[in-house]
């Protein structure tokens, strides 16, 4: 089935069956999204990360393998696909928190500009400097706002010019400077779900990282914070490059570039069922012509 003869005007319906309705089929329409614009005029992008082939255990276990692909400059990516398929775990590849749970191990290459993260000599905390992460449940430091965005900067010894306008610089970017511009001072755990998020945000930007990952940003709040947030990545992709986890099917086509669909499926030998990268490309492509059948099973509700 083709989903392209399902677009109208630049619209594709994504769905969500009731697989308790046998009767249920993707011609029954029943939520729509607009896939983001693929229109660019200016050439190939720069590539931030390339990755070769990479395998990830946890202990013996191989919990993801043989990803191959490239994210590339001022553009969101967006790792979708079932639970257990490898996408968290992946995207902490990126900035070497897998480094933190024992037993984690990377095999392949990672190059962050044409470096390879995991090479002798790197640095892991600078890394995680340059490569922000915003997690899935808001997680401020029991401190003040100000203290929250001034935290880091102080911790890395940076030496802005003025600390007051970095902070209000970082929470302006992070669109959260007039709702907490007059309580700077207040606890930042006594902010709403989605503010707290963005605050999460505005800590990250404080410290001037080249990249952004978000994993399930806003699989804690509720639809008004979630459209903030959207908001808020697609201002950010001027500045940084972005690279989004997500189960929200309409979210990846509404604020990414490009995205990679992965699977869960058992490996050759094992039997264990381990994360691979089935399809990535444009987001329009995957949206409207998934080139691999278990893509438009996945996208159209048909998966399981």
């Amino acid at each position: 089935m083709d989903l392209g003869d399902q677009m109208a005007q630049g619209r594709i319906p994504v769905t969500e069956d009731d697989h308790n309705d046998p009767s249920a089929t993707t011609e029954g329409v029943r939520i729509e999204t607009e896939v983001k614009s693929s229109d660019r005029t200016d050439g190939p992008t720069e590539v931030v990360f390339r990755l070769d082939d990479v395998h990830v255990y946890y202990g013996s276990f191989l919990a993801l393998r043989g990803v191959t692909l490239e994210i590339h400059k001022h553009e969101i990516t967006a790792f979708i696909g079932p639970s257990g398929c490898g996408k968290s775990t992946l995207i902490r590849c990126l900035n070497r928190m897998n480094d933190l749970i024992p037993g984690a191990k990377v095999e392949g290459k990672i190059h962050y500009h044409d470096q390879d993260l995991y090479g002798d000599g790197v640095d892991p905390v600078e890394v995680r400097r340059r490569i922000g992460m915003v997690f899935q449940k808001p997680n401020p430091f029991p401190k003040s706002i100000y203290d929250n965005i001034a935290y880091g900067p102080k911790v890395i010894g940076m030496r802005p010019a003025s600390m007051e306008e970095l902070v209000e610089q970082s929470l302006r970017r992070a669109a959260l400077w007039d709702e907490v511009k007059d309580k700077l001072k207040q606890n930042a755990l006594s902010l709403s779900g989605g503010q707290q998020q963005r605050l999460c945000i505005a800590r990250a930007i404080a410290v001037e990282p080249d990249v952004i990952l978000m994993d399930e940003p806003c699989s804690a709040l509720d639809p008004i914070s979630t459209g903030r947030i959207e908001d808020l990545m697609e201002e950010l992709e001027r500045d940084y490059t972005i690279v989004i986890v997500t189960h929200n099917m309409q979210q990846a086509a509404r604020v990414s570039d490009r995205t990679a669909f992965f699977n869960a499926e058992p490996a050759e030998g094992t039997g264990d069922r381990t994360g691979l990268l089935v399809e990535y490309d444009r987001t329009d492509a995957i949206f409207t012509h998934p080139a691999d059948r278990r893509t438009e099973d996945y996208i159209t509700g048909r998966f399981g």
